[in-house]
């Protein structure tokens, strides 16, 4: 029904599954109302946005403001500031007291984690493996990787992700580089889940016990070190469900389990689930399993391939799980379209990769940047991967440190959630064949035995650029958000300047996209963005702590050729 004041437009407002999904937010974190609002006649009016609590009283009033002269469109920010339920409406009144308020849209303000993390990620059976004199290499165990916990906290990281720590399948085991043919003492693939040891719910015996891998939480929980597991709902070949539950799976006419394809690829280790022969008694197992894990103190799930699973299974697992345990954070591993990778958003998933890993050009990154950051925000967080165990981008395969320096720093400035996997600081770039996106010797399929120390020694390392990044990341709130990323212009399309602002806390970030030449220009900075005017100001560069003075136009030089290699500026503004 049309109201005496039309109200249309408002924003966020997401419509998906016959309801409005509630707008994601966490405590805090100011976000964006909008709506074009209009009358006839000429009478001016007023607009507020209405917040309210999870208990539905009014908590905050705020005026809303003509983004421009004419335009008819108004915003206001607003701002939960605990975890739950909220709502938010929009009031219009003129001068003759004439009032409408407009129907009530959800928001929900979730735990930090849901927005703000540095996400490392190491197969726990390459940390402390050992390459014994024969060539042959005693695994890793959850008790050799806590030594490398220091090390991933030494780096600034919050969230440590585990690859799959299941017992893994026999049958049809791949070997080294995806062969199908696996040699005595080849590990097998994590994501290859079950065998005679059990399933989802059970511990790679090579990996140690239970309460190994309880140590192993606790210590890294004693570092400030969430970790987070793999949920990958597939099975090897040798998983107990395949005698327990073969209607969990689809059969052949012939009878036998049909095994997972991605053509050209074939996985004859895994067997997908099907979601429609049994739902209730899958669904219940799932949760189970989910739970179980919650149990040992896990509240981070990165999703292994949500995109293969139906959409409202997601809707139905997350919205079960987060109603009795609300710390709960679902990452989706999801690079498929973005219809599907946005419903997964929408049906829950509190983040998701992205397609950042291949965006590298000024335009991609600035389009994507502000897609993300105000087109999409409602409804989906991203979470910037510089790389993965499956996917070594083209733009790293030179193996030019410059190039992974400033691929981290676009990572960690632009998004508020960020992650890498190891072996990135070590600058790992050998593709398995040309025009591949995989690397050889992939870890998917064998031990990695890395020198971090001899590394650090020979001074081939990313680590202490990638803890000095981490640092400033935690120590403003500007850059822990995503609403805030604006694009300012640039007369070289080798150099990208953008800006976060929270508050008194602005950062200017400015990098050179040319890992091979020094790039200069005039940045053009937009001083409404900023939120002042002046003809200098006063700024700080967090990485090198030098000061400068900069104007509305600066020119900036960035050469990451020099001795100490510099790829970008990330200032703060002295205000």
């Amino acid at each position: 029904m049309i109201t005496r004041f039309p109200i249309v437009d408002i924003a966020p407002a997401t419509y998906f599954g016959g309801e409005f999904v509630p707008a994601k937010a966490i405590p805090g974190e100011s976000l964006p109302v909008s709506a074009t609002i209009f009358r006839e006649g000429h009478d001016t009016f007023s607009a507020n946005a209405l917040l309210f609590d999870p208990a539905g009283k009014l908590v905050q009033r705020t005026s809303m403001r003509e983004v421009w002269p004419n335009s008819q469109n108004y915003e206001a920010w607003i701002t939960p500031t605990s975890l739950g339920l909220w709502h938010f409406a929009i009031e219009v009144q003129d001068e003759k007291g004439i009032k409408d308020q407009s129907e009530k849209f959800p928001i929900l303000a979730e735990t930090p984690r849901a927005l703000i993390g540095a996400w490392y990620e190491f197969f726990p059976r390459s940390e402390g493996a050992v390459k014994n004199k024969d060539g042959s290499i005693t695994s890793g165990t959850f008790k050799t990787a806590q030594a490398s916990l220091k090390r991933v906290s030494d780096m600034g990281f919050d969230v440590l992700y585990l690859p799959p720590i299941h017992p893994i399948g026999i049958q049809f085991r791949k070997g080294k580089n995806n062969s199908t043919t696996a040699e005595p003492g080849d590990p097998g693939v994590p994501w290859g889940i079950g065998g005679k040891d059990g399933g989802h719910d059970a511990v790679n015996p090579e990996l140690g016990t239970l309460q190994d891998f309880n140590e192993f939480v606790a210590a890294a929980k004693k570092l400030k070190i969430d970790v987070a597991l793999d949920l990958a709902l597939q099975c090897s070949p040798d998983h107990p469900w395949v005698k327990t539950n073969e209607d969990f799976f689809t059969k052949r006419a012939d009878g036998t389990i049909a095994y997972a394809e991605n053509p050209p690829k074939k996985y004859q280790d895994i067997y997908p689930i099907n979601f429609d022969n049994n739902y209730k008694v899958l669904f219940a197992e799932i949760l189970r399993v989910v739970k179980y894990w919650i149990a040992q103190d896990i509240r981070i799930f990165r999703v292994d391939n949500p995109h293969t699973k139906p959409v409202n299974f997601w809707q139905h697992l997350i919205s079960t799980i987060n109603a009795e345990y609300p710390d709960i954070v679902f990452l989706a591993e999801a690079f498929t379209t973005p219809t599907m990778m946005h419903a997964l958003g929408k049906a829950g998933f509190q983040q998701s990769y992205t397609y950042f890993t291949w965006r590298v050009t000024k335009q991609e990154l600035a389009d994507y940047g502000r897609e993300l950051s105000k087109e999409t925000s409602p409804f989906f967080r991203p979470n910037f991967w510089v790389n993965t165990p499956d996917i070594l981008p083209f733009h790293l395969q030179s193996g030019n440190p410059a190039m992974f320096a400033l691929r981290a720093v676009l990572a960690s400035t632009m998004s508020p959630s960020w992650g890498m996997y190891a072996g990135y600081e070590l600058y790992e770039h050998i593709p398995f064949k040309d025009g591949g996106e995989e690397y050889r010797d992939s870890e998917k399929y064998e031990i990695k035995v890395r020198d971090w120390q001899g590394a650090r020694k020979a001074g081939l390392t990313l680590e202490p650029f990638i803890a000095q990044l981490n640092s400033i990341r935690k120590e403003h709130t500007a850059l822990q958000r995503l609403r805030n990323l604006e694009f300012h212009k640039t007369d070289n399309e080798n150099v990208i300047a953008y800006s976060k602002r929270e508050g008194k806390d602005l950062i200017l970030v400015v990098v050179n996209l040319d890992p091979a030449r020094p790039q200069e220009t005039m940045v053009h900075w937009d001083m409404w963005f900023l939120g002042f005017e002046a003809d200098t100001f006063e700024v700080k560069d967090l990485l090198d702590g030098k000061k400068h003075t900069w104007h509305p136009h600066t020119f900036v030089r960035l050469n990451p050729g020099r001795p100490d290699g510099k790829v970008a500026h990330i200032v703060q503004v002295v205000i």
